[in-house]
């Protein structure tokens, strides 16, 4: 397989934050296309753009890019039908990619039926800030499709890390057992959110609290992914999911937000 002698044209299917972020950033440098599944959708991510990118409602418009990368969803079933329908409906020599944080890379590969083609291409929330990629393969991938998506995360300014094909791959395998040992303690002190994530942010010199990061991500998002790594999760995670206290993006969590 030749490498292009021009930056990769970049489909991007989904239109949340991870596929927006991703489609502003990639516009940067070349051809970008994001899809979403509804006029609703659509509608919202062009807000989100605002201008930066074509966006569209019909799969077909994919076709023309050399690179086509996933981002709906944490949900291997959900992931898997995408995939399916995206190998019946490109052409052969164009590469896939999940956005996943957690799920298996080779499983969500077997769906589109191109594991030779394909990576796991795991970027950071927010896409335009986060500087690293965690890059995985299926074991069917050989070096020189290895060395495209490469290419490509340099083409997005990004930096990249070769991880194994192993649940969470490397950050979110070490983060999640620390974030919801963080509610945990929490719950077993008595300790407001405020003063254990300035325990962590001053005296650990992390950016962001894990309560505060954990609404940040999600709690619902977060609890996807703990249980894609056998992470147990607090029962108070579950109780403020059931009370639709998800985090930032429903304006309450550990912290309320306006």
């Amino acid at each position: 397989m030749s490498q292009p002698t021009s930056p990769e044209r970049i489909g991007i299917v989904g239109s949340g934050a991870i596929a927006t972020g991703l489609a502003r950033v990639a516009a940067e440098s070349g051809e970008v296309v994001l899809w979403a599944r509804s006029e609703a959708s659509a509608k919202r991510a062009s807000a989100s753009l605002e201008g930066a990118a074509p966006v569209v409602t019909q799969l077909e418009a994919l076709r023309d890019s050399s690179v086509v990368v996933e981002a709906v969803a944490e949900d291997i079933a959900v992931k898997r039908q995408v995939h399916a329908r995206l190998g019946e409906l490109l052409p052969e020599p164009v590469l896939m990619a999940t956005t996943t944080s957690s799920l298996s890379v080779a499983e969500i590969a077997e769906a589109g039926g191109r594991p030779d083609r394909f990576a796991g291409l795991h970027v950071f929330n927010p896409v335009e800030k986060m500087d690293l990629v965690e890059l995985a393969f299926p074991d069917q991938a050989g070096e020189d499709v290895r060395r495209r998506f490469r290419d490509l995360c340099e083409q997005l300014g990004k930096i990249v890390v070769e991880v194994p094909d192993v649940p969470g791959f490397v950050v979110n395998r070490l983060l999640f057992p620390y974030l919801f040992d963080a509610v945990e303690l929490a719950e077993r002190s008595g300790l407001e959110p405020k003063a254990l994530d300035t325990c962590m942010k001053l005296g650990a010199g992390h950016p962001m609290g894990p309560l505060r990061l954990l609404d940040f991500v999600g709690l619902d998002v977060a609890v996807a992914i703990a249980e894609s790594i056998d992470v147990e999760v607090p029962a108070r995670v579950r109780e403020m999911i059931a009370a639709g206290r998800l985090g930032r993006k429903s304006g309450a969590g550990f912290y309320v937000y306006e």
